[in-house]
């Protein structure tokens, strides 16, 4: 059965032009509104049930996109693409609406628009067929931020699933910890839901998320807004310490370098890999090669197989590394391949996986064999098993399961 999209956009022009689209791309357009208001009343009535994916525009009459993306996303979560123009405003508003749940975007220029509209490569057809297989989920986070200026665990606060007391003292004396974490479909929300769980005092991270130029810095000015950690987006020369988020700039790769006894980052331009760039496998193997048993690596929702080799070097130079189980993913794709390669030691929950990074933080690290250095060769790490993981049913454990 052809995918049934829903068109809501106060354009007549656009909404024709789009729903012409979507059509010669093999795509059923159902349903077609000038504004939320007219869509909440349409879309429960149409004759072949709700829709699998829903194009929305920002800027409408009576209810504006953003709060109608919110409302969806609580009553009656279902994938979203945006198309709306882009504007250093809508940029911001672009990561408001990634945050609230939609799958994925697309820009509509202001200027030819019609040549736009009209254009079978603009990625509106492929970015419909890719939400319809995501798994969106009533929006809610896994938790409070903790504050910037409070040190207060979120345990004293009376929140659950809060790190134990003795991995934040632990982290806080070890300097060279290093997290690397991949995402792509989906990241946007899941990032946000993982960093908020994370003290300043956690371990520098490096993050890729598959995001064009421009709106990367503004993911990474939203994120520093809301969690506790320093969050930025990446520049050449940055160091990597205790508290700080590195983001990969959209159109550049991320690199991890030693300096020394120092981390830091180098930001260059480079051809695509795995069609991407940033790539997970650019900054996952250069993590492999600067940081050994020293790093941790996780790969998260998102589609396509982007960062399960990188892991897979990870693991083998000695890094803890995780896999995003397929129920807290919108799309497994990219965890699954990771696990089908054996380069995830564990399959963890989304809302266990602040806990386990933490963990694993706390604990020394491991030389390539998977080893402790002070413990001497061949000690092997009882969760730190190099079986092939297991099929079916198995990934789909509500919490980590070692591997």
């Amino acid at each position: 059965m052809p995918i049934r999209a829903a068109l809501i956009d106060d354009s007549a022009v656009v909404r024709k032009h789009l729903a012409e689209l979507l059509t010669r791309g093999g795509i059923e357009v159902v349903c077609t509104a000038a504004d939320p208001v007219f869509a909440w009343a349409k879309l429960p009535t149409l004759a072949g049930g709700w829709p699998d994916v829903i194009v929305l525009d920002v800027e409408m009459p009576r209810m504006d996109g953003i709060t109608f993306l919110q409302q969806l996303m609580a009553e009656r979560p279902t994938p979203v693409v945006m198309c709306s123009t882009l504007t250093e405003a809508g940029c911001a508003t672009t990561m408001q609406a990634l945050a609230a749940g939609a799958v994925s975007f697309v820009t509509k220029p202001k200027l030819g628009l019609r040549d736009f509209l009209e254009d079978r490569s603009n990625g509106l057809v492929e970015a419909v067929k890719a939400a319809a297989r995501a798994r969106v989920r009533a929006s809610a986070s896994i938790g409070p931020a903790a504050g910037r200026a409070s040190s207060t665990s979120s345990a004293a606060a009376g929140t659950t699933r809060s790190p134990p007391d003795a991995a934040l003292a632990a982290m806080a004396e070890t300097t060279e910890r290093v997290v690397a974490i991949g995402s792509s479909t989906g990241g946007v929300q899941t990032l946000e839901a993982l960093l908020k769980q994370l003290p300043r005092t956690a371990p520098g991270m490096l993050i890729v998320q598959h995001m064009p130029e421009r709106f990367t810095q503004a993911f990474a000015e939203r994120l520093n807004g809301l969690v506790a950690m320093e969050v930025k987006e990446a520049q050449s020369g940055d160091r990597l310490v205790n508290g700080r988020v590195l983001i990969a700039p959209g159109g550049r790769h991320l690199r991890l370098k030693r300096s020394g006894a120092q981390y830091v980052v180098d930001v260059a331009d480079g051809p695509l890999v795995n069609r991407h760039k940033p790539s997970v496998d650019v900054m996952f193997r250069s993590v492999a090669a600067a940081a050994g048993g020293n790093a941790i690596g996780a790969l998260l929702t998102g589609m396509g197989d982007d960062g399960a080799r990188g892991l897979l070097e990870m693991r083998r130079a000695g890094a803890r590394t995780a896999a995003q189980d397929e129920a807290s993913c919108v799309v497994f794709g990219m965890p699954m391949e990771a696990i089908k390669l054996g380069a995830a030691e564990a399959v963890v929950a989304l809302e266990d996986l602040p806990r386990w990074l933490l963990e694993r933080a706390a604990e020394p690290a491991r030389d390539a064999g998977g080893s402790h250095p002070a413990n001497g060769a061949g000690t092997q790490q009882p969760s730190a098993r190099t079986s092939d993981p297991p099929s079916g049913g198995a990934l789909n454990r509500p919490s980590w399961a070692e591997r």
